[in-house]
């Protein structure tokens, strides 16, 4: 098999060594007889796998015990939606004057999303947008407009589409919940969740297939769900079930097990914040050479872990993206909504692959 690299923003690349444990795994799982996807999801062997998931993430990245870990399905964009219907309840209760607001920082097409979903069940205010420059870079924090006594504070913390990327923890008022989309950067570097009311994250970037998504919520946060928030999508039903209120993205949550192992036994989040930190610096000082690539991203904000990038004469771009397949080097375009091209290159991007795409580039370059 030709050795490929895959660069695509999601679903998207997997450990080596996972895919081949679960295809080791996939017709006799542990001598049980049953491939994961056979069993019970209230049964013995994949409670066993749950419950060992749930304790590796819970350690990658020092989930506090007053915080609740749920496997969910919906992706990022019903968790924009599941996330409103979990939270006004706590500004519309009798004490309360007012209409309940939300306050969303506007930098790139994922937060854009998230507040026009949240628009549909509050008033939304923008405390902050970087869209009249073009999504480059996160508002100076002090420029924000936040609401006094608002239901949540919601920020995407890394752009997957714009390739900005958050280097601080906002500041928010006491009582005023942080929520924060960190669908393609979570466990790529440490956090302290303990700042956060909620994380949330779509498995199908850094941690697993598409179709399990991850909640981080801190229990007291569990009950202020509206009446109208359907009963599987009820933080406090499915934490109280543990994930099993409904049945669970099973299979999702037994890859996003291995994933977790597989960190560990590399040294955990902080190792993987060091290689990321190396991969980055290199992909990013061969787009930096000269003026024949350019990232627009500000230097204080670029991602390390979705990397947007624009030839200088974009009618070379077909040409561009040919040479890159027939070198291995895949899934390249850049999102259809910005053009160009991306290079994600998350935990699983091994640095021989972001080698290789630096090589082409000063190749391609004619440097």
């Amino acid at each position: 098999m030709t050795q490929v690299f895959n660069f695509s923003a999601g679903p998207a690349v997997l450990p080596k060594e996972v895919l081949q444990q679960a295809a080791a795994e996939m017709l006799d799982w542990h001598g049980s007889g049953m491939s994961v996807m056979e069993m019970s999801h209230r049964g013995p062997e994949f409670i066993s796998i749950y419950k060992q998931a749930e304790s590796d993430l819970r350690e990658l990245l020092a989930v506090p015990a007053n915080y609740k870990i749920l496997f969910m399905q919906g992706g990022g964009l019903g968790m924009n939606a599941v996330i409103p219907l979990n939270l006004l309840g706590r500004v519309r209760e009798p004490a309360t004057p007012g209409p309940a607001v939300i306050d969303f920082v506007h930098t790139g097409s994922w937060s854009g999303k998230s507040l026009k979903e949240a628009a549909r069940y509050a008033n939304v205010n923008v405390a902050a947008s970087s869209q009249a420059e073009g999504f480059t870079h996160v508002p100076p924090e002090d420029a924000w407009k936040l609401t006094e006594g608002a239901a949540y504070l919601h920020v995407c913390t890394n752009e997957t589409i714009d390739g900005v990327e958050y280097n601080f923890v906002p500041r928010v008022s006491d009582g005023v919940p942080l929520v924060a989309d960190m669908s393609s950067h979570i466990l790529s570097r440490q956090i302290d969740v303990s700042k956060y009311g909620v994380i949330f994250a779509g498995a199908q970037k850094n941690i697993g297939p598409a179709g399990l998504t991850l909640v981080i919520v801190r229990e007291d946060l569990l009950e202020h769900a509206l009446p109208i928030c359907p009963s599987a999508f009820h933080w406090k039903n499915v934490a109280e079930h543990e994930s099993m209120f409904n049945t669970p993205p099973t299979y999702g949550i037994y890859i996003a097990g291995l994933v977790f192992a597989h960190l560990k036994a590399l040294g955990g989040v902080a190792a993987m914040e060091q290689r990321n930190i190396e991969k980055a610096r290199l992909l990013y000082a061969a787009l930096d050479q000269d003026d024949f690539y350019s990232n627009r991203v500000d230097v204080s904000c670029r991602s390390r872990m979705n990397i947007p990038f624009y030839l200088r004469d974009e009618s070379l771009n077909e040409k561009f993206l040919a040479g890159a397949k027939a070198r291995g080097l895949l899934q390249l375009k850049g999102h259809k909504s910005v053009g160009g091209m991306r290079a994600s290159i998350y935990n699983a991007m091994p640095i021989e692959g972001v080698q290789a795409l630096v090589d082409y580039l000063n190749e391609f370059a004619g440097r």
